[in-house]
């Protein structure tokens, strides 16, 4: 005989779980939420920032590279992200992200034109002059 007054099934289970419980649970899943649209949020502001930029094409010289690792425990593989930092003629300097094919075929100490379009990296040519101190 089913009585029809008790929860039964899923919503039984919940019923039997203590308040603290289950605002533990509901502060986590909101937790969860607001950073994963955080994230959301703050990317599409830096695409749209960029896309809102100008493409510049400035005189550079590469000063440094560097990368970052991240993942890889247990069976997870590991990203790597890639960087550069440009040098223009006015002594500032810009870090760029760049892809593990454009990182291999830069070189500290090169010489060329960037261009860049806000915080995204679109080209660098190089030129043939190398070992001057100068821009």
């Amino acid at each position: 005989m089913h009585n029809y007054g008790e929860p039964n099934g899923f919503m039984g289970f919940i019923s039997e779980i203590p308040l603290f419980f289950k605002l533990f649970g509901g502060l986590i899943f909101t937790f969860v939420v607001v950073i994963f649209l955080i994230v959301i949020i703050k990317g599409l502001k830096t695409w749209t920032s960029n896309n809102n930029s100008e493409v510049i094409r400035r005189r550079c010289k590469v000063v440094d590279k560097r990368t970052e690792v991240w993942g890889g425990s247990g069976e997870s593989s590991a990203s790597t992200n890639y960087y550069i930092t440009f040098e223009f003629e006015d002594n500032s300097r810009k870090e760029l992200y760049v892809k593990d094919n454009q990182f291999g075929m830069i070189v500290v100490g090169d010489i060329g034109e960037l261009t860049f379009q806000g915080s995204r990296f679109k080209e660098f040519s190089r030129t043939n002059e190398q070992g001057s101190s100068q821009l």
